[in-house]
């Protein structure tokens, strides 16, 4: 082991040296100040916008990025005193467009759209991010991680209108000033227009992107420069409350309730970077329902936050940790749930909380959270304050260094508080390697936690970088995990870790036939257990060929050599009263997966997978496929399916693990939404339905009417029903 860290000390010295490597600005456009009013209608009939320098001669980037887009598009850029303006004008072959939704926060691989990134602090890792379809739908969103990470949960007031043509579209776009955070006086943000072109299966963009690259990467950006320097942001305090009804019936227990809640959250800009979340009484209920799945593995799965109130700047908490969600030392989805005197996870409300975060200037971010959870004695929940502190500074173009702090301690004496669970403290460093041009990216941090009468040890740690040129991906990861580190506000689905994983790829580009490229990948990923005298306990060897069309259908075939190594027994089927597989001792079994998923900007689409092969002492075979149909553009319906067949010796158990989906989104207009999720599983016995009746009656205020139903699938009797209707309104003071 020590010549493995050696290694990695020697190339942590030689990735520092890749922060002076890279690309500089290509392209610049120049925004034309006016003092006159823009009428958005998405017609740019104003003459004032014919005087506007045009941001064209946009690149291709899929299928290749080595040739000029083929149908034109143009974008002119207009700013006053209070709002950013922008036009575009957009050439497209004649026939239909493809657009499955009005629905707000679209997604980009089903429609035809023209997408925006303003790095406003030109720090190519953070970026707002705005797209517009021909039909002038609109979403909206949080560019983190140098473009690899979208939060489109983040909401914010501004406008869009579009007018359709037969061979061109064009959209006009307003964005109010107040609506964005920016250095005071600035006259340059880092700015790049790009195109999803479904129609033709093209994808476009101002600055060339290389194709091994994520389309939205800011390492690849453009200049936008405003004529004369742009004043101060002056972001009105924004008060959001709500009121909910909620009535619900426990067919289990024979239990209904009735409740009103009503609370509010606040914004409020301090500076011209950083923003203050204020919350009183939160109502975190569910309008949105997660979906569920079939866990097969030992382990905890995360996932996403949706919660409005966690989303501004969330990567600033949230991206601390492993890069593999290995090892977080905070996940926001903790505060709100807490475990009853059973065991069970439930619901904890909160108190309310506040939370500060941003811009200091352009080099320097700050983060600071505070929330507070209410005593449950039913249940021997106690209060507790959930704090963390987080501060980030740029560190060469686009990389940075972060320093945290992340503390849960338990209010009150109750008797029910053991010694041991009066807190929890986590500690760390982490530093984020990103090189100007996005070819050397890689973490490597140092986490500590501490616990009453435990303070020795207990470190999270990770070394890893990717090297990513034009036809080769290699990937490098060292992870240890301490078996007593401890992040009760983290995600961490296991201790007693020494991990060391490589990968290598590379990348074919075919110029020719139906094929764009295919790419051979080998990854070998192994844990060794420190306190077992560092015993090997898993391996996962794969070898895999990935494809992609140029129609943007894809397949992938895996063949993987699996180890596990159980220190306890386990019953991967989860069958009740099941013997389950012993302990102290290890299993090896194959498998081999195949995947195919057709063109997402068809109005049919569909993928498939198939797992054949050995499981633990046993066979399985996997079957997982989803189909999707859309109408355009008002509806969209999808049916899914999940079967796993485990078959294990006796006596062990055999499952027929099945879990089915169906999902229709209708879109009555652009503010009348109705969506329905059904999900049923076997393996849970239960059949949900989730329906949500959506009115978006000014921006950013909704009212919601949600029906939820659980039914008991033996005897189909019900289970759980609620009704619940919540209205939230965004009022600027």
């Amino acid at each position: 082991m020590a010549g493995l860290v050696k290694w990695y000390a020697t190339a942590l010295v030689f990735v520092f040296c890749a922060e002076a490597w890279g690309q500089t600005t290509s392209k610049k456009v120049t925004a034309k100040y006016i003092n006159q009013a823009i009428t958005l209608d998405g017609v740019m009939n104003e003459p004032i916008w014919q005087t506007a320098e045009i941001a064209g001669d946009f690149q291709q980037f899929f299928p290749s990025d080595q040739v000029q887009a083929e149908y034109p598009t143009e974008v002119r850029v207009l700013f006053s005193d209070t709002h950013l303006y922008v036009g575009v004008h957009a050439v497209k072959k004649p026939g239909d467009y493809v657009v499955s939704t009005l629905r707000r926060d679209f997604g980009a691989a089903t429609n035809d759209n023209i997408s925006l990134l303003f790095d406003t602090f030109s720090d190519g890792t953070t970026a707002y991010f705005f797209g517009v379809t021909p039909f002038g739908v609109q979403r909206e969103g949080l560019v983190s991680e140098g473009g690899a990470a979208f939060n489109n949960t983040w909401d914010i007031k501004w406008q869009a209108e579009a007018s359709r043509y037969d061979d061109h579209f064009v959209i006009e776009v307003a964005i109010p000033f107040t609506s964005l955070k920016f250095p005071e006086n600035s006259n340059t943000w880092r700015f790049r227009p790009y195109r999803w072109n479904n129609q033709v299966n093209q994808q476009d963009t101002w600055v060339r992107v290389p194709q091994q690259q994520l389309l939205s990467s800011l390492a690849d950006m453009g200049e936008l420069v405003f004529e004369k320097p742009l004043e101060e942001s002056r972001m009105p305090i924004a008060l959001i409350p709500y009121i909910n009804v909620l009535t619900d019936k426990d067919h289990g227990t024979d239990v209904a309730n009735a409740q009103f809640k009503t609370g509010s959250d606040a914004k409020i800009a301090i500076g011209n970077g950083m923003n203050l979340d204020l919350t009183l009484n939160p109502d975190f209920s569910n309008v949105e329902v997660d979906d569920i799945f079939t866990n097969l593995t030992r382990f905890e799965v995360r996932l996403p936050e949706k919660r409005q109130f966690f989303i501004d700047n969330s990567d600033l908490f949230e991206n601390f940790g492993n890069s593999f969600n290995e090892a977080k030392p905070f996940f926001s989805r903790r505060i709100g749930l807490a475990r009853d005197t059973l065991g069970n996870l439930i619901q904890n409300d909160i108190i309310g909380g506040a939370r500060l975060s941003g811009k200091l200037n352009k080099d320097w971010r700050l983060g600071i959270l505070n929330l507070q959870t209410a005593k449950d004695e039913t249940n021997e929940i106690a209060s507790n304050n959930n704090m963390m502190l987080a501060l980030q500074r740029k560190i060469g173009s686009r990389s940075n260094i972060g320093a945290f702090l992340v503390n849960r301690q338990a209010v009150g004496d109750d008797e029910y508080i053991t010694p041991d669970e009066n807190y929890n403290r986590v500690v760390g460093i982490d530093y984020n390697l990103a090189s100007a041009d996005n070819i050397w990216n890689g973490k490597f941090y140092v986490h500590k936690s501490f616990q009453p009468n435990d303070k020795k040890g207990n470190f999270s740690s990770q070394a890893t970088f990717t090297y990513n040129p034009r036809r080769w991906e290699i990937i490098q990861d060292l992870v240890y995990i301490d078996q007593d580190f401890t992040a009760d506000l983290g995600f961490v689905p296991r201790t007693d870790i020494l991990k060391w994983g490589n990968g290598i790829k590379r990348i074919f580009y075919t110029g020719s036939g139906i094929i764009n490229t295919h790419a051979p990948r080998l990854l070998t990923v192994s844990y060794w257990r420190p306190s077992l005298d560092y015993k090997k306990t898993d391996h996962r060897y794969s070898a895999s060929w990935e494809v992609a069309f140029k129609n943007q259908a894809t397949a992938e075939a895996v063949y993987t050599n699996n180890f596990i190594y159980l220190t306890r027994p386990f019953d991967p089927t989860r069958t009740e009263g099941a013997t389950p597989l012993p302990g102290d001792q290890g299993y090896h079994f194959n498998q081999l997966e195949m995947t195919y998923s057709s063109n997402t900007s068809k109005r049919f689409t569909y993928t498939a997978t198939a797992v054949l092969g050995r499981f633990f002492n046993g066979d399985i075979q996997s079957i997982r496929a989803e189909m999707g149909l859309r109408v355009q553009p008002k509806a969209q319906f999808s049916v899914g399916i999940d079967y796993n067949g485990i078959r294990l010796p006796e006596p062990y158990a055999d499952a027929d693990i099945f879990f089915a989906t169906f999902k229709a989104d209708i879109t009555f207009s652009k503010s009348v939404f109705w969506s329905t999720l059904a999900q049923y599983s076997n393996q849970q016995e239960n059949l949900g339905i989730n329906s949500r009746l959506q009115w978006r009656f000014a921006p950013l205020s909704d009212l919601y009417l949600v029906y939820n139903d659980n039914y008991f699938t033996g005897t189909f009797g019900p289970r759980f029903r609620s009704l619940n209707l919540k209205l939230t309104y965004w009022l600027n003071l």
